[in-house]
């Protein structure tokens, strides 16, 4: 079941391509599809959020982007720099504190 609340997900995208891209150099259509998968369908960026989420995170130096042709068409592909790891790695503990401290609250759900 996909999360569909905007305000739940602010900041949820550039947290999971970072962690997409610290696993290797990947063009769009793979990125979206590999957080698909990992994520078993919760979460699927369409490409009005990931490719400006993106381009955002190649402006701030977080991501590279390269072109290359593939399969007869150019592929923009993109891999995190080292400038990425840090904001990566931040924004990793935060979403580990917040997680943590939500189901504090709620219990976990094998506690019913």
């Amino acid at each position: 079941m996909a999360i569909k609340n905007p305000a739940f997900m602010a900041g949820v995208p550039e947290l999971v391509v970072l962690g997409i891209l610290a696993n290797g150099e990947m063009y769009g259509y793979e990125i979206a599809r590999a957080i698909k998968a990992a994520t078993r369908d919760a979460l699927n960026l369409g490409e009005g959020v990931l490719y400006p989420a993106l381009h955002t995170m190649e402006s701030r130096g977080l991501v590279r982007a390269r072109s290359a042709r593939a399969d007869g068409r150019i592929r923009i592909y993109y891999s995190l720099t080292a400038r990425g790891k840090k904001p990566l790695a931040s924004l990793t503990l935060d979403w580990r504190r917040m997680s943590v401290s939500v189901d504090s609250i709620l219990g976990s759900p094998s506690h019913g």
